[in-house]
């Protein structure tokens, strides 16, 4: 017989008797099998499986849909960018969603689009999804009440607080705030008085959580707290950041809200007669592929993508599949800070009587 042809031999794709009839059971029992219910033996399972593989059956998605009232699908409302965070994050996250066995439906979002958020999940509400993930939206200060008013289905939101309300609503891949108090703790114990900080756009809830963390380490240990030098995310950015902090020769350390920032940054830096480490220690954020190979090899935190990925899609489906059943906890991300060679201790020109100020 000829695979994925039937026992007919001729050229129709196998259907669920074939398999029934293969195997020797019932059409029920084949459903029982791919819809994973009880009360079937192991050895039945085995050859209901053992015969769909022979026949090339692929379980048809939309019949169970229609048995189940779910359609194993889960949505994706993702910024339309190319910036290496909220790039790889969606990768992790697809990566994962296509492991569970659901399918992805992606929608992407831009900055400035009248629609937004709402409308992504709008659209994804009309394709009958049965879970919904939000990564790393930004604030776009809009209302979510009519969207919210049709979310009936659980909704995971990474790296940002829920634009909207839901009989389930899940967060995942805090931590930013934990991450950037690492990074500028990291300088504060090198010897520097102070750390100024390169932000990131502020409508972004991850550039407001890292100039949080900024800020409170310096606040926690009496530190003066510099003016925020503000950028878009770019290398350009950084550098123009760092044409303007060059200039101020009691810059010693500064914390970069994204690597490419941090890279732009030393490269100003370096044009001034401002060396790095030597003069000025910069940290950055995210740990792209290429922060190990700048001039120098760049200190930065590595963000956990994958890890977050993996444990907020496995809460997703729990409520998907579970809708009764408390959510699963959450747990925070680790804080893993690469340490190598744009910091160092502070230079020792640093007036060695200045005492913290509070």
């Amino acid at each position: 017989m000829t695979r994925g042809t039937g026992r007919g031999g001729g050229s129709t794709a196998p259907r669920s008797v074939d398999v029934a009839r293969l195997a020797g059971v019932s059409q029920k029992t084949v459903s029982r099998v791919f819809n994973d219910e009880q009360y079937v033996s192991d050895d039945v399972r085995r050859r209901v499986l053992a015969a769909a593989e022979e026949l090339g059956y692929r379980l048809n998605n939309a019949a169970r849909a229609l048995a189940s009232g779910r359609t194993r699908s889960i949505g994706v409302v993702t910024l339309g960018t190319a910036l290496y965070g909220p790039a790889t994050l969606l990768m992790g996250v697809e990566r994962v969603v296509r492991n569970t066995g659901y399918a992805l439906r992606v929608v992407n979002t831009m900055e400035g689009d009248p629609a937004g958020i709402a409308g992504a999940v709008d659209s994804l509400l009309d394709q009958g999804v049965d879970g919904i993930v939000i990564s790393e939206p930004i604030d776009e200060e809009g209302d979510g009440g009519d969207i919210s008013a049709r979310l009936d289905v659980p909704v995971l939101v990474i790296g940002a607080p829920s634009p909207f309300t839901a009989s389930t609503v899940l967060a995942a891949g805090g931590g930013a705030d934990r991450m950037a108090r690492a990074a500028t703790e990291h300088l504060l114990d090198l010897g520097h008085m102070t750390v100024h900080h390169l932000a990131g756009p502020q409508r972004w809830y991850a550039a407001r959580d890292r100039l949080a963390g900024w800020r409170a380490a310096l606040t926690e240990q009496g530190r003066d707290v510099p003016p925020v030098v503000q950028g878009d995310w770019s290398a350009a950015s950084g550098y123009a950041a760092g044409r303007e902090l060059a200039s101020h020769p009691e810059v010693t350390a500064v914390f970069a809200a994204n690597d490419d920032m941090a890279i732009g940054l030393i490269r100003a830096l370096t044009e001034a007669g401002r060396r790095v480490p030597e003069d000025v220690s910069v940290v950055g954020f995210d740990d792209i592929p290429v922060a190990g190979y700048v001039t120098p090899p760049l200190t930065t935190v590595r963000q956990p993508f994958d890890a977050v990925a993996q444990e907020g899609l496995k809460r997703l489906v729990h409520s998907i599949e579970n809708p009764q059943a408390d959510p699963l906890p959450a747990s925070d991300p680790p804080v893993d800070l690469i340490v190598r060679a744009s910091t160092a201790p502070a230079p020792a020109t640093e007036d060695p009587g200045a005492r913290p100020t509070r």
